[in-house]
């Protein structure tokens, strides 16, 4: 690869456009003051490092980083509850800005880790200067105690490189197991958080309006 900076820029422009998109989204509900199935979107591209050593793992040459790597740009949407991951891809499965090319589901079949997440690849066209190019960009939708456990998981992986000693394996393991079940009991109060969240919400604004009274 000869020039990082030139190959990674279309990149860097569809995590830019594709986070004001997403998060147009979570906008967009918050107008109709109905529940968002989206809590916050992140993006970010692979640092030069990440995508060499991932290239070396998956034996991917250089010049098939483009069509092999799923995940050189990658986004992640948090919601609030297991529930709301099944509405938020179908939200991205009908979008006509992009096309959904794969999904993976590690909500249901964990990986041996314990590791949980949605993962959609779409194929988003970037324009530029000299036309349109098409790249591919890695989704992931997770609850917050999923994303919680696999940040932590991640740590821990640069750590030892994925060779994890038997006590901290487990303990990994067991706290995934637990994060899911406090996303299902958070489940089973879905409703009563909803109606707490929304009479803040409404609070907020009323006292936003007062504040804006006393100004004139």
């Amino acid at each position: 690869m000869n020039n990082w900076d030139q190959f990674l820029t279309p990149y860097r422009q569809a995590i830019d456009e594709l986070k004001v998109k997403l998060k147009g989204m979570r906008g967009q509900f918050e107008q109709e003051h109905v529940h968002s199935p989206i809590e916050f979107v992140t993006g970010r591209v692979k640092p030069v490092a990440s995508i060499l050593d991932k290239a070396r793992l998956k034996n991917i040459s250089l010049e098939n980083l483009a069509t092999e790597m799923q995940d050189i740009a990658g986004l992640r949407m948090m919601c609030q509850f297991v529930d709301d991951i099944e509405t938020v891809i179908n939200l991205l499965r009908k979008r006509n800005d992009f096309r959904v090319v794969e999904e993976r589901n590690y909500i249901f079949h964990k990986k041996p880790s314990g590791y949980r997440s949605y993962h959609v690849v779409i194929e988003y066209p970037v324009q530029t200067i000299h036309g349109e190019k098409k790249i591919l960009a890695e989704i992931q939708i997770r609850t917050l105690a999923m994303n919680f456990w696999a940040t932590i998981e991640h740590s821990l992986n640069y750590k030892y490189k994925g060779q994890f000693p038997e006590e901290i394996n487990k303990r990994l393991q067991g706290a995934a197991e637990a994060a899911f079940r406090l996303d299902e009991e958070m489940s089973q109060i879905k409703e009563e958080i909803q109606e707490a969240q929304a009479y803040f919400s409404k609070n907020k604004e009323a006292v936003k309006k007062m504040e804006k009274k006393k100004d004139f």
